[in-house]
């Protein structure tokens, strides 16, 4: 009954702990990840771009640790026109993340016995809590932060316990699902790439063929497409190493005056636009981003508009993240398009370019000691691709072509399925309606 349900101010449900202001001269090569602000995604934390500190530096930071499943806050971000990194956005600690230390501008919340942990981040992941808690914040016109007293002032309806871990069952079974999406497509996108490593880094079918043998796990017409032997530069007799612009049109995204909001939305009606940070949350193809851009923006800065199935690269800032878009979109100048082109190589799949990028060493792009500074769209133009053979490549494209289509359903359904979980969510937590009527919902679509 939603008269069971009690309003509550959440700062009495709470412990909480701020993150530690960590110096640059701490950094190490590796040790223990640091998670910043701006290693926050959309709902997560993403690790890999995570700075170190020295392992035996760690021990004496232990209250700093975040644990799987810890909600955190950042209390420093962007205005709510820059929703990619608006502040107050509440995240959950992954799995990948436990240890990880927590870094300035930023607050861990940890729930006590009368409030779910999980339901505390749907509480505050929740539209209200945060247009809240923006409406609490302060600074100037480039960045905002906000404070904890605010946090945990915020009043909320609160059904009991047991209530709480059933809505957190209904919604965690949609989550469950995405999740499971993701590791799958992880799962197939590492045997593309095997594959692709095995043929075309490795030169697996080539060394057999020159000692002799057939090469493993590959038919007789497939193995008899490659060459038997190396040339003088390393690579088998016939390929060759090009240029990027040479079997692509390569083109830069841009960005509107950012001082201009009028040329930013988040409506669908108008033209997604992707950022560094989607990218690091899109997985093989990049489906959503955390802006668009008006169809007056596009036309009047005439920003490049990249069609489906284009490999997009991320060459500033953090280099070397790789997509392949799923409609038509936008990205901003720090994103790279490698978009079809008639050349003499004849057709470069995207399927084997993006296998190529995942797996090239961006370092080595670098001439400065800070490859996020040194590289840039002339160097991506000029950075080589190694060229198999036409028939080679087709072969490739064969036996990847399914997991990648794979991959894109499973992201597809996971779209939906997120979009039903962002549905459901605010009238579970709002008790417009009721956990029966929820699992109703829930088994059409699972």
């Amino acid at each position: 009954m939603i008269s069971q349900w009690k309003l509550v101010t959440i700062g009495d449900f709470l412990s909480h702990r701020k993150g530690f202001a960590f110096k640059s001269t701490q950094y190490t090569t590796e040790g223990r990840k640091i998670a910043r602000v701006s290693n926050f995604t959309q709902r997560s934390i993403d690790t890999d771009g995570c700075n170190y500190i020295d392992e035996k530096e760690a021990t004496q930071f232990s209250n700093y640790i975040l644990n799987a499943g810890d909600v955190v806050i950042a209390t420093v971000g962007s205005w709510p026109t820059n929703p990619a990194s608006v502040v107050g956005r509440a995240i959950r600690v992954p799995d990948e993340a436990n240890g990880l230390l927590l870094n300035q501008n930023a607050v861990r919340l940890r729930s006590n016995e009368h409030l779910n942990q999980i339901f505390l981040y749907y509480l505050l992941s929740a539209d209200h809590y945060q247009n809240f808690i923006v409406s609490t914040a302060q600074g100037s016109a480039s960045q905002a932060s906000i404070k904890l007293r605010d946090i945990f002032s915020y009043q909320a309806l609160i059904p009991p316990l047991s209530e709480q871990e059933a809505i957190v069952s209904v919604v965690g079974t949609l989550d469950d699902k995405i999740e499971n999406n993701r590791r799958m497509n992880e799962t197939l996108e590492e045997m593309a790439r095997a594959i692709f490593k095995s043929w075309f880094v490795d030169f697996d079918p080539v060394h057999a063929k020159a000692a002799g043998n057939a090469p493993a796990h590959m038919d007789a017409d497939t193995a008899a497409l490659f060459p038997s032997s190396l040339g003088d530069d390393g690579l088998p007799v016939g390929w060759k190493e090009v240029p990027a612009d040479a079997i692509s049109t390569i083109t830069i995204g841009k960005t509107p005056p950012r001082k201009e909001h009028h040329w930013f939305s988040n409506t669908s009606e108008d033209m997604k636009w992707a950022s560094i940070r989607d990218m690091g949350e899109c997985g093989t193809y990049i489906f959503q981003t955390g802006e668009t851009l008006t169809k007056q923006a596009i036309e009047k800065f005439n920003v490049r508009v990249v069609p489906k199935n284009t490999v997009i690269l991320s060459f500033k800032l953090t280099v070397g993240r790789v997509a392949l878009t799923d409609e038509e979109m936008a990205t901003n100048e720090a994103i790279a398009h490698f978009g079809e082109a008639d050349t003499v190589y004849g057709e470069v799949q995207p399927e084997y370019l993006y296998a190529y990028l995942k797996g090239f060493n961006f370092d080595k792009l670098g001439s400065t000691s800070s490859i996020a500074t040194a590289v840039n769209s002339k160097i991506i133009k000029a950075m080589p691709v190694m060229l198999a053979d036409s028939s080679c490549r087709s072969a490739f494209q064969k036996l990847a072509s399914p997991l990648f289509e794979k991959i894109r359903l499973n992201l597809r359904e996971s779209q939906t399925l997120t979009e039903l979980r962002d549905t459901l969510l605010p009238k579970l937590m709002s008790g417009e309606i009721r956990v029966k009527d929820a699992e109703r919902e829930l088994e059409a679509a699972v």
